[in-house]
């Protein structure tokens, strides 16, 4: 009789089979990791190490996680790649990034449905000429969330790349434009770091992704100003985007019965 092989506590994020849900949310910030957690019905922080920290909890039944991956492509494929080691299916980011559509409204929350491929990291793993797409059913169900919540939303492309102070409003306004002038013709909405890297590498391991962006500046009107407190009740509707989401995977993937046994 072969022996079952034992997963190992995964070197970079230091969890182990079992400490986490099947739909694992992923911000950049390690602080926005808590503020997703308090979204919970209830939660736990199960590990932190590095950039890497992640609550565990439920949300109406259902176990989910949250793990933050740091800025860029190559932390967030680490995360992503040990996540899945330890029971990971479905994937969501949860970030922000920058418009590039003057017509967008700011801020505005950006369901992301394939992403232009700018990134090094996953030019690492494939060719260039292979697709940065959204799994079909998480937009389905982002999208499914979003109609329920009454949230406004807009699907669209991803622009990800690697170099944030040469192509955001804090870089030099005629060259990051000029820099981005194509995408901006070709219709792509926002500019992030992750979603390129995270959506191949989630469809080449035979998992879900897809992201939400709170959109908190335009870079064809860097003087807008955005009032903090705007840009937080998006972050928080993106959240329970995610987490609404979350809830339908579960019922998508097991007729909703794969939730957490509620202690006597």
């Amino acid at each position: 009789m072969m022996e079952e092989k034992t997963v190992a506590r995964q070197h970079h994020i230091d969890l182990l089979p079992g400490d986490i849900g099947e739909t694992v949310l992923l911000p950049g910030d390690v602080s926005r990791a808590e503020v997703i957690a308090s979204h919970f019905d209830n939660a736990e922080k199960i590990a932190h190490k590095r950039q890497y920290v992640t609550y565990t909890g439920s949300y109406k039944g259902v176990k989910v996680s949250v793990t933050s991956t740091g800025i860029g492509g190559p932390a967030l494929a680490i995360a992503v790649e040990e996540l899945i080691r330890v029971g990971a299916k479905n994937f969501i980011r949860v970030g922000t990034g920058g418009g590039l559509q003057s017509w967008l409204p700011v801020p505005a929350t950006i369901i992301g449905t394939a992403a232009v491929r700018g990134d090094g990291t996953s030019r690492e793993y494939f060719p260039l000429e292979y697709p940065a797409a959204a799994d079909f059913y998480m937009v389905e169900v982002l999208m499914k969330a979003a109609q329920e919540m009454g949230a406004d939303v807009f699907p669209g492309y991803i622009r990800g790349h690697d170099a944030f102070y040469a192509e955001s409003i804090f870089a030099d306004k005629v060259d990051y434009l000029s820099r981005g002038r194509e995408w901006i013709d070709a219709g792509v909405l926002i500019v992030s770091n992750e979603s390129s890297t995270l959506f191949p590498l989630a469809m080449v391991r035979g998992c879900r992704a897809g992201t939400i962006l709170t959109l908190v500046d335009c870079h064809q009107r860097p003087e807008l100003v955005v009032d903090q407190e705007a840009i937080n009740e998006k972050i928080s509707i993106s959240i329970d985007l995610a987490l609404e989401a979350a809830v339908k995977l579960n019922t998508l993937d097991h007729g909703g019965t794969k939730r957490i046994k509620e202690k006597k």
